[in-house]
């Protein structure tokens, strides 16, 4: 099967002003030919000047049962640490949970495996005008599992997909950059791992942050990831906010096979 997508979505949070929010980050990518894999969690405030300020006095932070430090870069907000893969792939359920002065916060998830990219090869269309690239990526689904797709197409471009419509079969599509690449240049290419929520997540992040979008709809910045402040609730089993709607950091917390694949402009 076949399909083109139109040209670069950019992933880019416009920050309004208002109260300052947190914002937790982590997506984990896993490479199935490495052993250990780096974790990173990024923590930062939303600031008044549409931007982040790090979060540097978190109490604690652990991910999957480890703590996570910020040793190699004090102040930058980033937390890191090591977990194997087969720890990371084997768990039923991740866990995210940090306490920054008051508060605390929760977030779970389950690692999600995808497939190789078959192949990427450059084409000769265009969708508005002839300074445009085209790079046509093939995977072939796995016919025994419903999967979702997050594609890093590099410059801060990502693209969604389904396996409704080609449940077990190769798949092909387009997606065409908005520029002339020069030869030589390398373009590499990654298939996430995704699950029905943080392929939801994705879409609703991709379309809040289009272009000229309508007055009356929603900032990005208030898109509803996978992590909740907790701070009041006695039973994490029920930790959805639904008394407290407003109460949620901003970010998501995912943890994701992956696998890239390059071209190089001739």
């Amino acid at each position: 099967m076949f399909s083109a997508l139109s040209c670069e979505d950019v992933v880019d949070v416009d920050v309004p002003s208002e109260d300052p929010r947190l914002i937790i980050n982590s997506l984990v990518r896993v490479d199935p030919s490495v052993n250990i894999v780096n974790i990173e969690v990024e923590v930062s405030l939303t600031d008044s000047f549409f931007g982040e300020t790090p979060v540097t006095n978190l109490k604690q932070i652990t991910l999957a049962g480890g703590v996570l430090v910020d040793i190699e870069n004090p102040g930058s907000g980033v937390y890191k640490g090591v977990r194997s893969r087969e720890t990371l792939a084997a768990s039923e359920e991740l866990l995210l949970q940090i306490s920054w002065e008051d508060k605390r916060y929760y977030g779970s998830t389950a690692y999600v495996p995808t497939v190789p990219i078959d192949s990427l090869q450059l084409g000769t269309n265009t969708l508005f005008d002839e300074d445009e690239t085209e790079l046509i990526i093939t995977i072939t689904d796995d016919p025994n599992r419903n999967d979702f797709y997050v594609f890093d197409l590099g410059f801060g471009n990502f693209v969604t997909l389904e396996d409704q419509f080609f449940q077990g079969q190769q798949f092909s599509f387009s997606y065409f950059y908005d520029e002339k690449f020069e030869p030589g240049q390398e373009l590499t290419i990654s298939v996430l791992g995704a699950d029905l929520e943080f392929y939801n997540y994705m879409n609703k992040l991709l379309e809040q942050t289009e272009e000229d979008f309508g007055v009356f709809e929603t900032p990005a910045t208030t898109v509803r990831g996978n992590i909740f402040d907790i701070t009041e609730l006695d039973n994490i089993d029920f930790f959805d906010n639904l008394k407290i709607p407003n109460r949620f950091p901003l970010g998501y917390f995912a943890v994701v096979e992956e696998y890239k694949k390059s071209i190089v402009i001739p």
